[in-house]
């Protein structure tokens, strides 16, 4: 199965839409499972804090945000132009970062 690990091991992109692409023409979707690694301790409120995608595009100052309802899990994860993607990822008190490449539609 495709996937992007993270920079610091923290979470997954299991990548269900490859390749990812600015426009899906075929009725498929940017669909991204985040699997992010358990913790030792268990949180100190059980809360289901949204995964933020800050994503930059290489080479530009073009930013775009994007949210996880509950945190890590299914998503479609859409991206306005072509190219490599950083995303800066951030739930519950976590960070972690990843490339992901977004090809024309």
């Amino acid at each position: 199965m495709p996937h992007v690990l993270g920079a610091s091991g923290e979470i997954v992109a299991i990548l269900f839409g490859q390749p990812l692409t600015t426009v899906r023409r075929n009725g498929t979707n940017n669909k991204i499972l985040w699997v992010a690694r358990p913790t030792t301790t268990p949180p100190a409120v059980a809360t289901a804090d949204p995964l933020r995608i800050t994503a930059t595009l290489d080479g530009t100052g073009t930013r775009v945000t994007r949210e996880v309802a509950g945190g890590p899990g299914p998503s479609i994860v859409d991206m306005p132009q072509a190219g490599c993607w950083r995303l800066e990822l951030r739930w519950s008190g976590r960070t972690d970062v990843m490339d992901l490449g977004y090809e024309d539609g």
